[in-house]
């Protein structure tokens, strides 16, 4: 779209709450893009593998060549995907695979989330710009079998409560940045991680029960709407199905 009033990025929009959002854009005129290993059916594709860095500047530069003379009213990134696989206990799954998990879902988002605001700064872009870096509420609570992931989660929410107060300190109020936890959302990752014998992660048998049964869980579209409902986001934490309240300055209420 040669004119979009609004430039909308989504890595992972082919599954899962990337799809969700991908579906579920309520700006009209928007550019939506995808970042991902796999192609969107229906939208526009720009390849992103969270566990190869060269493609993470690849998107650096979408980003942008992109935003160099847009002068539409909002551009927001959107930071959803996740590498499935490793599950285990640390020191236990080959050390490669650690890695790898390490590099997808700890570094890649942090890199991304940068190069964004990077792009938006250099590009002088005056619009309202927004990223949205997705959590979970593993950053809070410590699950056996998902030390990357719990340790990744909690490093990109401190990193996005930093970033807010720096962006303000710099008197950016037209950027906003927010991390999302968005509750228990019945995706693939959801279910690969539930289907994972107990001895490597023991509350696969709770997550098993909570689908079956129904119990909390929501689906993608509800999910992706209601976070859609939230942007801009005025807080650095935004919560969906979860106790945990963080105020504006990015501090435990």
């Amino acid at each position: 779209m040669q004119h979009a009033d609004s430039l909308i990025w989504i890595s992972g929009a082919t599954e899962g709450i990337g799809l969700g959002l991908s579906r579920n854009v309520p700006y009209a005129e928007a550019r939506v893009i995808n970042l991902s290993r796999r192609t969107h059916p229906a939208i526009e594709s720009v390849h992103l593998d969270l566990a190869d860095p060269s493609s993470w500047n690849a998107v650096a530069a979408h980003f942008r060549e992109t935003l160099a003379g847009f002068r539409g009213k909002r551009a927001i990134f959107v930071q959803n995907a996740h590498l499935k696989g490793m599950t285990g206990f640390a020191g236990e799954v080959p050390a490669a695979d650690y890695a790898r998990d390490l590099t997808a879902n700890m570094v890649a988002p942090i890199r991304l989330g940068e190069a964004y605001l990077r792009a938006v700064i250099d590009s002088g872009y005056t619009g309202e710009a927004g990223l949205v870096m997705m959590s979970s509420a593993s950053a809070r609570s410590p699950y056996e079998g998902q030390s990357v992931y719990c340790a990744g989660k909690a490093a990109l929410e401190m990193w996005v409560r930093v970033v807010r107060r720096e962006l303000l300190q710099r008197g950016r109020e037209t950027i906003w940045v927010t991390a999302v936890r968005p509750g228990f959302v019945d995706t693939g990752l959801t279910r690969h991680v539930a289907a994972m014998a107990d001895r490597d992660y023991p509350v696969a048998s709770m997550l098993r029960g909570q689908i079956e049964r129904g119990e909390g869980v929501m689906d993608i579209d509800t999910a992706a709407r209601h976070i859609w409902a939230a942007l801009p986001a005025d807080r650095s934490l935004l919560l969906f199905g979860d106790q945990v309240q963080v105020d504006r300055a990015g501090s435990p209420a």
